[in-house]
């Protein structure tokens, strides 16, 4: 946990804020590191959540929100409260499962997603290889007036052979693309961008045509084209603040990239349980966003 206070650097627009639900999933996915805190809901409220969101409005009125969990689509009525709190001007994505269960339909997620088309940016689909998860209908997210992604944890000894009929179970869906993640908890300084050691990625060079890679100090992006669908290797590392010291001025900041909203309002500036100081980053000091592309190549044709 960083405990020393610096003033706060972060990237034009502002740091990604992640909006934990106050209200949990049904899933047991042995990477997820939420689920302890979903054991003791006390204190848990939408009402701090929209005080929380308004208020990272004021400071950053161009970042990027990100609903998690939990599970924002368990719970229709109060995803829909939180998301009318944040303007326009913002991105929103919502991490999701897409859950079916009896009082709630595939049709209840489509009538949402219609009425939040000029709402919601992207939703990220969770289809793990794995099945950690019960899973509404593929045929479902055809249906979704929104844009969508999957995303897939290859966790541990993930069973490589079913890589290609994984990603032909969704490269027919029209507007589908398919994120790969290493298991963020794992990743560290060093083997953020390790290419010659990933197993992932020499197993993806394999199947799929490799196009470039992008990538910043906290996350990077391997790409391929298969079958003319997109296809994102991530690797990111399990916190949000690096602190450095600019060699020009000598100053020392907390350079943020993500910031949350527990479950019970609270804001935190990094992953590990460590409280912002909100005030203070009313004062933040913006910087370009490092991420750049560091390769890039071109499928041949023919």
């Amino acid at each position: 946990m960083n405990t020393e206070k610096h003033p706060y650097k972060t990237r034009e627009g502002g740091a990604t804020v992640t909006i934990f639900v106050p209200y949990n999933c049904r899933n047991h996915c042995p990477f997820c590191i939420n689920k302890a805190e979903y054991a003791h809901p006390e204190g848990f409220s939408v009402e701090k959540i929209c005080a929380s969101i308004k208020r990272m409005n004021e400071i950053t009125p161009y970042c990027d929100f990100v609903f998690t969990g939990g599970e924002p689509f368990a719970n229709l009525e109060a995803l829909q409260v939180m998301l009318d709190e944040i303007p326009a001007t913002h991105k929103v994505y919502i991490n999701t499962t897409l859950p079916v269960f009896e009082f709630q339909s595939e049709d209840d997620i489509v009538k949402f997603t219609e009425r939040n088309k000029d709402k919601i940016t992207c939703i990220n689909v969770s289809r793990h290889m794995q099945h950690y998860v019960v899973e509404s209908n593929d045929d479902l997210l055809g249906r979704l007036a929104v844009p969508f992604r999957i995303n897939c944890v290859l966790y541990k000894d993930y069973p490589a052979r079913e890589l290609v009929p994984y990603l032909d179970r969704f490269y027919k869906i029209p507007g589908a693309s398919v994120q790969f993640r290493f298991d963020y908890t794992a990743t560290t300084p060093d083997n953020l961008y390790e290419e010659k050691g990933d197993k992932i990625l020499h197993d993806l060079k394999k199947i799929a045509t490799y196009t470039g890679l992008d990538g910043c100090r906290m996350r990077c992006g391997f790409h391929f084209d298969y079958k003319g669908m997109e296809l994102t290797y991530h690797k990111t590392l399990p916190y949000s603040t690096i602190v450095e010291t600019d060699p020009v001025t000598g100053v020392t900041y907390n350079i943020l990239y993500d910031i949350l909203i527990k479950q019970t309002g609270a804001i935190h500036s990094d992953w590990d349980g460590t409280v912002m100081d909100v005030d203070a980053y009313a004062n933040v000091t913006y910087e370009p966003y490092d991420l750049k592309w560091l390769q890039r190549y071109r499928p041949q044709n023919g």
